[in-house]
């Protein structure tokens, strides 16, 4: 799969709209299903945010590809196109931790049979911002594609929105890293932590589906779980670092796009892990259903595609 910069465009405008619809799609079902009390519908409601978070990342970093498109485009729309980046980037960040507090409360409620007090109302609350951040950066991008419906003075050029700062300006966050190295430095050794968890999470579980280590419960590996979401978390965030800093080396190169896949498939292998239930009831000795043993071969394929594909970013592709 190798996609160059216009059909990458093509891919963001395809995905952009998902998030956001998707947001109220699952905001509505979470809110129904709070009215209702009903813990099926809550799980349902929960699962769909984590897969709507997974389908952030494609739609985030194809979105830097489409603003390197239309790099030739005049000042104007560039200031356009920075603050759609920057409201794009927060409302991702903040997706990314919706997604993660919802896939918590699906842990909890199959290891516990109900979510922490504190779940629901932090899902509701990470949801709702979401949702405001995704509809600003939505309303800005309209003014990239349709800048004729923006309100003109004196019939002139556009009114470009006020510039973009703070922390989630990409530009000045590429500008920070760039002045101090020791930020990249940091970056990749919390990268390393976060890989080496989850890879010692994704092996011991995984293996044990496939019939190693039959001594011990199914149960006592799925408390494991957490530490595994927790090392995607890290590398979430420390990899967020590595593309806004220096995004042209990674959206022009396949093998990123490959990682990204990849990071899905796993993130989808987790989420089955979390709420199926045949497998995580069987005692120490017993084995999983070749059902389960066939999706645990696929997620140790799978993980090592993301982490030969992240090692290998430096010396395959085109990029770097």
């Amino acid at each position: 799969m190798t996609l160059d910069l216009p059909e990458l465009t093509h891919l963001h405008l395809l995905l952009n709209h998902i998030p956001t619809i998707g947001m109220i799609a699952a905001l509505g079902l979470f809110l129904l299903a709070l009215v209702a009390k009903s813990d099926d519908m809550k799980k349902a409601s929960l699962g769909f945010f984590v897969c709507i978070a997974l389908l952030a990342l494609p739609t985030y970093t194809s979105g830097n590809a489409a603003a390197a498109q239309l790099a030739d485009r005049p000042e104007g729309t560039q200031a356009i196109i920075l603050a759609h980046q920057t409201a794009a980037l927060r409302a991702s960040l903040l997706l990314e931790l919706a997604g993660l507090a919802a896939w918590f409360g699906l842990w909890q409620y199959r290891r516990r049979g109900r979510p922490a007090a504190w779940v629901m109302p932090g899902v509701l609350i990470l949801a709702l911002a979401t949702f405001g951040f995704m509809a600003q950066a939505a309303n800005i991008a309209g003014d990239i594609s349709h800048p004729e419906i923006k309100a003109t003075e004196d019939g002139g050029a556009p009114v470009v929105p006020i510039p973009p700062g703070g922390f989630f300006d990409g530009k000045r966050i590429e500008k920070l890293v760039k002045d101090l190295p020791w930020i990249w430095a940091f970056c990749e050794t919390v990268h390393f932590f976060g890989l080496a968890t989850i890879s010692g999470v994704v092996l011991l579980i995984n293996l044990r589906i496939l019939g190693f280590m039959k001594g011990i419960p199914f149960s006592t590996m799925h408390q494991l779980l957490p530490w595994g979401v927790l090392g995607f978390a890290l590398n979430l965030v420390t990899g967020m670092v590595f593309f806004v800093a220096a995004a042209d080396q990674y959206i022009k190169n396949p093998v990123f796009h490959w990682k990204v896949v990849f990071l899905m498939l796993v993130g989808a292998n987790a989420l089955y892990l979390t709420v199926f239930d045949e497998t995580w009831g069987l005692p120490a000795g017993a084995d999983a259903p070749a059902r389960d043993r066939l999706i645990a071969g696929t997620a140790l394929a799978l993980w090592f595609g993301v982490i030969f594909c992240g090692h290998m970013l430096p010396f395959l592709g085109n990029a770097f």
